[in-house]
């Protein structure tokens, strides 16, 4: 299922990916490769731009964001045109699957990591150029095979946290399928199987920890239970991170596919899903002022709203019945459109 989901990126990839003068990659198109195969969500952000990846520019949004965030490292300038060398390919994977804590990830400490993760032959000389799109798929590919066939110690969080909050923002509930990891994003969705019975589950990451020596991931109650006994406490676990919550289902780690435009000249930056799982906030922001006019529900009741969201505002929604949505959206010139959502509890 990776190499086949890694396969759909190259083909979805602008030409400009699959060749180069001379042969290889650029910085550009290899980043957007690899950033691709983590199904991370760039929020927008004005911060710690590249002078030579302006605003507009291919991958400017994602080159951008991983800057700010220490993905890439610091300066004034990116190089995108130039050949990816296998120790920026080598950093890059390793920083987008979060292998360690983002000090420990420099330059320095790459021989280190490959010894622990050897992903690349030995005898790989990483200040060559990558070769090919091929070459580096297949790198994250290996990266990726070796991470979920790790296994980790979890434990189970303590109720005395419940109603406390969490290091993303939000109350910890012990009834919700979430976890705490000290590395991966917040809101990525993580398949956890247990390593002695096979039963798995789908969490979402909304707390940083666990801060016990040997430990590598903290799950809610109702997660715990899903794949071992409550009195157990601590279980062997594999990880398979599956995304952004944004962009994959909370339910099956599908990708989520969204309607998005409203008219040809205003189209929201995510939009209004196809479905969705009960209990997941629905957020509609735009670049262009818009107007929510009203939701019918899945009972046939219908809210006017006449809720106008300005740039830079955003309106939400968290569904808790399932069936049908209907949400009426409408734009300055009084153009209008229905958008349809269907809602369902997740069965596993």
């Amino acid at each position: 299922m990776r190499r086949f989901a890694l396969f759909v990126v190259l083909c979805l990839l602008p030409i400009s990916a699959l060749t180069q003068e001379g042969g290889g990659i650029t910085r550009r198109d290899g980043f957007l490769m690899i950033w691709e195969g983590i199904r991370r969500d760039p929020d927008p952000t004005r911060e710690a731009a590249y002078r030579d990846v302006p605003e507009g520019d291919l991958g400017s949004e994602q080159i951008t964001y991983a800057k700010a965030r220490g993905i890439l490292d610091d300066g004034e300038l990116f190089h995108p045109d130039e050949p990816l060398h296998f120790s920026d390919a080598v950093l890059w994977l390793f920083r987008t699957r979060n292998v360690a804590d983002p000090d420990d990830m420099t330059p320095e400490s790459v021989p280190q990591l490959l010894q622990k993760y050897p992903f690349i032959h030995a005898s790989q000389d990483l200040t060559e150029p990558v070769s090919s799109s091929e070459t580096l798929l297949g790198m994250a590919a290996s990266l990726d095979d070796l991470l979920a066939a790790e296994e980790h110690e979890i434990s189970l969080y303590s109720e005395k946290f419940q109603g406390k909050g969490t290091a993303c923002g939000e109350p910890f509930d012990m009834n919700a399928l979430t976890a705490a990891h000290r590395t991966f994003p917040c809101n990525t969705l993580v398949k956890v199987t247990n390593a002695v019975n096979g039963q798995s589950v789908i969490v979402r990451i909304n707390d940083r920890g666990p801060y016990v020596e040997g430990r590598d991931m903290d799950l809610s109650l109702a997660a715990f239970t899903r794949i071992a006994p409550r009195s157990q406490g601590v279980a062997q676990a594999r990880f398979e991170r599956l995304g952004d919550s944004a962009l994959v289902d909370a339910c099956d780690g599908t990708l989520r596919s969204y309607q998005k435009r409203i008219t040809r000249n205003v189209r929201f930056d995510r939009g209004v899903p196809n479905m969705s799982p009960v209990g997941v906030p629905v957020t509609l922001t735009s670049i262009r002022p818009f107007v929510v006019r009203s939701i019918t529900y899945p009972d046939g009741s219908l809210e006017r709203i006449e809720d106008w969201v300005n740039p830079g505002e955003l309106f939400s929604l968290t569904p808790s019945t399932t069936g049908k949505f209907v949400f009426r959206v409408g734009t300055v010139d009084g153009k209008a459109r229905e958008m349809q959502m269907d809602v369902w509890e997740c069965a596993r």
